[in-house]
C-alpha cells in the first residue's frame, strides 16, 4: 500500500525548510517514524506528498554540553540517550523515562522530538524535560523560535507546531549541579508496550548543607490535557526540611489538588491518585539521596 510518494533525506537545516516550504502543507517530517508509519499505515492520515527524514542533519542529531547546559537535538533517538554518561549522572530522569519507552526497536529509532512533537501528555520523555524546565527550538512559520517546553502543547496529540511546515531543532536544560538531583518513576499495565498509567518526574536542589529543599520541579502525567508542573505541590517542598515528613505532606497536598479521571485505557481514577502517592514517595525520595551523595546510577532502564 502506498503511503507516499516522493521520500527526502536533507542534511542542512536550511535544505529541510526549504523543502517543507515547497511542498506547502502536503508534507511531513518523519525521523524515527515509530508512531507516524503506523498512523499512515492504519489511515489516519491520508497518503503523503512526500516525507521528509531529518535523521541526517547535524543540528538534530547532536549532543552537546556548553558550560552547565546541554543541548539534545531532537533527532536523538532514546538509546542514545539512554547511553549518554553525561545525562545518566546529571539529567538522570530524562535516562529513565527514555529507557522505558516502547521495546529495544523503539528505543534504537524512536526519538525525543518525536515524543515532544506527538503531544501526548503521558509523553515518558516529556515528563522529564518539563522536571528538568526544558527549552525547545523550533522553526515556526520559516522563523527560529526558543520556548519553554510547556508552550509546545495545544491539547491532547494537539502542537505548536505543524509537521507539515514546522521543526523541533532540539533541547536545552541546565544539568544537574552540586546538591541537585532529578528521578523519574512510571507505573504501567503489565502487558509492556501500552500506555502508562501515570507516570512522575522530579528534580530538587537542596540548600549547601543539604538539610532542606531550596527548590523542586514535579512533573505528574497525565493528569490533565496537556503536560504541566505540580506547582502547588512544588510550593510546600520548598524551604521545608528534606525528610520523609514534609515529603508526606506534599503527598497530601497533591492528593488534594490533582484530580485524575477514570480512564479506560489506564485505570480508574481512585487508583490513580493512589498511585500519585506512590510515585511521588519514590521519585523524591531518590532525588533527595542522589542529590545528597552526588552519585546516581538511572534504575528500571529497559524493563517494564
Amino acid at each position: 500500500m502506498k503511503l507516499w510518494n516522493h521520500y527526502h533525506t536533507p542534511h542542512s537545516l536550511d535544505q529541510a525548510i526549504a523543502l517543507l516550504s515547497q511542498y506547502q502543507g502536503k508534507a511531513k517530517v518523519v525521523a524515527g517514524g515509530t508512531d507516524l508509519i503506523v498512523e499512515l499505515r492504519d489511515g489516519h492520515h491520508p497518503i503523503q506528498e512526500a516525507l521528509i527524514d531529518v535523521t541526517q542533519i547535524p543540528e538534530l542529531t547532536s549532543l552537546a554540553v556548553t558550560g552547565n547546559e546541554i543541548y539534545v537535538g531532537a533527532g536523538v533517538t532514546h538509546s542514545q540517550i539512554v547511553k549518554s554518561p553525561i545525562l545518566s549522572n546529571r539529567a538522570t530522569c530524562l535516562v529513565e523515562s527514555c529507557g522505558v519507552v516502547g521495546g529495544p526497536q523503539v528505543r534504537n529509532v524512536g526519538t525525543l522530538g518525536g515524543n515532544v512533537a506527538h503531544a501526548l501528555p503521558a509523553g515518558d520523555g516529556t515528563t522529564s524535560l518539563v522536571a528538568l524546565d526544558a527549552k525547545a527550538e523550533i522553526v515556526m512559520d520559516g522563523q527560529h523560535h526558543v520556548v519553554p517546553i510547556l508552550e509546545m502543547f495545544r491539547g491532547p496529540g494537539q502542537s505548536l507546531i505543524d509537521s507539515t511546515r514546522d521543526l523541533i531543532i532540539g533541547f536545552r536544560f541546565a544539568l544537574c549541579g552540586d546538591n541537585e538531583a532529578t528521578a523519574f518513576k512510571r507505573i504501567m499495565r503489565p502487558q509492556g508496550v501500552a500506555l502508562p498509567i501515570l507516570g512522575c518526574a522530579t528534580w530538587v536542589r537542596l540548600n549547601p548543607s543539604q538539610t532542606h529543599f531550596e527548590a523542586a520541579r514535579l512533573s505528574i502525567a497525565p493528569i490533565g490535557p496537556t503536560p504541566g508542573r505540580a506547582v502547588e505541590v512544588e510550593a510546600v517542598l520548598i524551604g521545608q526540611p528534606a525528610t520523609d515528613t514534609v515529603i508526606e505532606h506534599a503527598i497530601e497536598t497533591a492528593l488534594q489538588i490533582l484530580k485524575p479521571r477514570t480512564s479506560k485505557y489506564r485505570a480508574t481514577g481512585d487508583y490513580r491518585k493512589e498511585m500519585i502517592a506512590v510515585l511521588l514517595r519514590r521519585t523524591l525520595q531518590l532525588a533527595v539521596q542522589r542529590a545528597r551523595t552526588g552519585q546516581a546510577v538511572p534504575e528500571g532502564i529497559g524493563m517494564e
